[in-house]
């Protein structure tokens, strides 16, 4: 380290540095990181980009020298510490439980990447349920989580760790079993939770024929980026809502296409299509049709 320390400041001599302020940065840079990380689990990390966008307004009010903002944002910083301390309350207490039973590797730990096979499968499988349920009229509620994680949600019912499969969905919402009432949360694929609580909508402007399940659907996409998919009871209608906005009557056929555009990336997409392949076929003409002209 001594050698790297002396190669950069011949190349480098109007900056001096310690191998202790590399440290000193990089650990600072790890920690910052993954606190930001862990924030995206829960509501909290809307909070936080809140508080990045006062902080901004803080320094453009002085950059500016506009005296009076300045002057009352001087105020809501006095009182916004103890704010902050009763809304990231959770977090704190969790974050110090970890570090007090000895599991600060679990602080940091970090979720695997999504499986877009799997996301595919359940796609196939939730669309397989929906088709059966829809017909027999029971009623459904699943939520697909997206960027915005749903821990939070998912506290609030059974927790799970399990592949979607259509026999399981329909046992789930039986309407003799346990946890029909919920909303099952599916992530990466995979069922996390059932008989979760969703937050219903506070639009008032809904149509009163919208029943509590259609309700809560439409409350968890105002309040995150998920996609929620529900069966009506009465009329087993299929319907989605994305951000806020609810798609009713959908065919078995419709609601697939509306989760694999919503749920899987590009390059899934794309290798689902084939690749470019068929399209430069097209571009071709190796695309046409028995019978067309030359």
């Amino acid at each position: 380290m001594d050698a790297v320390q002396t190669v950069f400041q011949d190349y480098f001599p109007m900056i001096r540095f310690q191998l202790s302020d590399l440290l000193d940065i990089a650990i600072l840079s790890f920690v910052i990181y993954k606190l930001l990380w862990m924030l995206r689990k829960t509501s909290s990390g809307r909070v936080m980009r809140g508080i990045l966008i006062f902080l901004l307004a803080m320094f453009l009010s002085y950059t500016l020298d506009l005296t009076a903002t300045s002057f009352v944002l001087d105020r809501v910083v006095e009182l916004g510490i103890l704010a902050l301390v009763i809304l990231f309350q959770p977090e704190l207490r969790r974050l110090l439980e970890k570090m007090g039973s000895g599991r600060i590797g679990q602080v940091f730990a970090s979720s695997k990447e999504p499986e877009g096979a799997e996301v595919e499968r359940a796609i196939q499988q939730t669309t397989e349920a929906y088709a059966d349920m829809s017909r027999d009229k029971v009623g459904a509620l699943m939520v697909f989580e997206r960027q915005n994680l749903l821990d939070d949600i998912i506290k609030t019912g059974t927790p799970l760790d399990c592949s979607v499969s259509s026999e399981l969905l329909k046992n789930l919402f039986w309407n003799k079993a346990p946890l029909h009432d919920g909303a099952v949360i599916v992530r990466d694929g995979r069922i996390v939770g059932a008989g979760c609580m969703l937050p219903l909508s506070s639009n008032v402007n809904l149509s009163r024929d919208l029943g509590m399940r259609h309700r809560a659907g439409i409350g968890m996409s105002e309040n995150s980026d998920a996609v929620v998919v529900i069966v009506s009871e009465e009329t087993g209608s299929i319907s989605a809502a994305v951000g806020g906005m609810l798609k009713r009557h959908l065919a078995p056929e419709t609601l697939e296409r509306l989760l694999r555009n919503e749920l899987l990336s590009d390059e899934e997409k794309e290798r689902r299509k084939g690749g470019p392949l068929p399209k430069l076929s097209q571009l071709f003409g190796g695309d046409r049709k028995e019978g067309d002209g030359q």
